[in-house]
């Protein structure tokens, strides 16, 4: 494709590769592409000129927000447009509407909108207004930021003080991922290399276990948002210390989904649960809120067998995560992510989703962990935020997403999935087999 090089603002770094990949996926399984979601559960609506201001702000400074992400050769580029797209959006529930459905029906819509990849803005801003609900979504596309990433650009739009939210800039050094490479020799990142494709190859050796077996086509993605109460987020939290320690809580919650998953499906094929979860990379109390600082693919996997004993279970999750750290296998996927962003999006994303041995898909679920987010309630301009959760897109299989969060001391689910091959009724009777993993009411 002929495009002007002075319109490139930037390559896409390996880390947005993986993740560009995995939109390619979702994109061939008829959805709608890597859209991910923040939400903001607001107590009224909030100063509209203030919030306009700091989006524009926001776009002034980050211009990759406005940008269009293109393919010149073999790499993907993000690259001016001819005319910035529009950032901030209002979304009003008619006054004979009920709030919830409108809210819940808006963002839906919004994460399942289809829209040629060139053309989609890389982030968009949402307001939905209403006389019983209000909320401000941030939606984006995956290879623009993570999770992470995306909490930082709240942060920046719930600063009051302008001084401070100068502080937000671009990083100053090359993607982490190269950052991190350039600190090993070449055999050194061979050998990372090759650790990193054992311990690949050791994963599937066991066929992953698919959640649901229905074989129907993928229409659409749907979400189901569940938030424990502060007691009950208290006796999660200490049962995750007692099984997995401190520094495991996403631990916790994976293996009490694989218990879930294994007492709502007993009869579906495979030999074990596993399941993809991001390393953040990122530095401690980075400003840079994009630009890919982020994600190492690890896994958590267990036997079927295993499954069945919670005390079993989570001592192997454990010390399956300690033998990572040990044997530094978040490093040793860094050379494949940097391999990995020569490839096709298809042959990449092949590698990703599909197991060397059995070439069926490798993960039971998606998930996510952005722990706790230490925003101020009254921090967003003119309304208190009231909870929070995040969406995201997901394939078809495994078609199941669980994302959490902790806000104000309350542990929110969010589960994803993608119907017709799961329904709300089935995604109910999972939370309710999890709600009890969690509060360890089961043996």
């Amino acid at each position: 494709m002929n495009i002007n090089k002075g319109n490139i603002l930037e390559k896409l770094n390996p880390a947005d590769c993986f993740t560009l990949a995995m939109d390619e996926e979702i994109r061939r399984d008829g959805l709608a592409g890597s859209q991910c979601g923040l939400v903001l559960e607001l107590s009224n609506c909030p100063d509209i000129t203030a919030l306009q201001q700091r989006i524009s702000e926001f776009s002034q400074r980050f211009p990759v927000a406005q940008a269009s992400l293109q393919q010149i050769g073999r790499h993907f580029y993000w690259c001016k447009r001819d005319a910035p797209p529009p950032l901030f959006f209002q979304h009003h529930c008619p006054n004979d509407g009920n709030g919830v459905d409108f809210q819940q029906a808006t963002i839906a819509r919004l994460m399942n909108h289809k829209q040629a990849r060139e053309t989609t803005p890389p982030i968009e801003f949402h307001l939905l207004t209403g006389t019983t609900r209000n909320a401000f979504v941030i939606r984006w596309i995956h290879p623009f930021c993570d999770a992470r990433g995306a909490d930082l650009i709240l942060k920046f739009l719930c600063t009051a003080d302008d001084a401070q939210r100068q502080q937000f800039g671009l990083p100053a050094t090359a993607p982490l991922v190269n950052v991190q490479l350039g600190k090993y020799r070449w055999w050194q990142k061979i050998n990372l290399l090759l650790k990193g494709k054992r311990y690949i190859t050791k994963l599937d050796s066991l066929q992953s276990i698919q959640p649901f077996a229905n074989g129907q086509p993928p229409q659409r993605l749907n979400y189901s948002v569940q938030r424990l109460s502060v007691a009950q987020t208290e006796q999660v939290n200490k049962l995750a210390r007692q099984y997995v320690g401190l520094t495991g809580t996403s631990l916790y919650y994976i293996g009490c989904l694989m218990r879930a998953l294994e007492k709502l499906q007993p009869d579906n094929p495979g030999e074990a649960y596993c399941a993809p979860y991001a390393f953040n990379l990122r530095k401690q109390r980075a400003l840079s809120p994009m630009i890919g600082n982020h994600v190492c693919a690890l896994f958590a996997q267990a036997p079927r067998s295993m499954v069945k004993d919670r005390q079993q279970l989570f001592g192997h999750l454990k010390q399956q995560n300690t033998q990572v750290i040990r044997q530094q296998l978040d490093y040793a996927f860094l050379p494949l992510m940097w391999a990995g962003s020569w490839l096709s999006l298809a042959e990449y994303g092949k590698t990703l989703r599909l197991s060397y041995g059995s070439g069926k898909e490798r993960s039971s679920f998606w998930f996510s962990d952005i722990g706790q987010l230490n925003l101020l309630a009254d921090s967003f301009p003119g309304a208190e935020i009231t909870g929070l959760f995040h969406t995201c897109q997901v394939t078809a299989p495994p078609a199941l997403a669980l994302l959490c969060c902790i806000y104000q001391s309350q542990l929110t689910l969010s589960y994803n999935f993608v119907e017709p091959i799961s329904t709300p009724e089935e995604i109910g009777k999972l939370h309710q087999l999890m709600l009890a993993e969690l509060l360890g009411e089961t043996q």
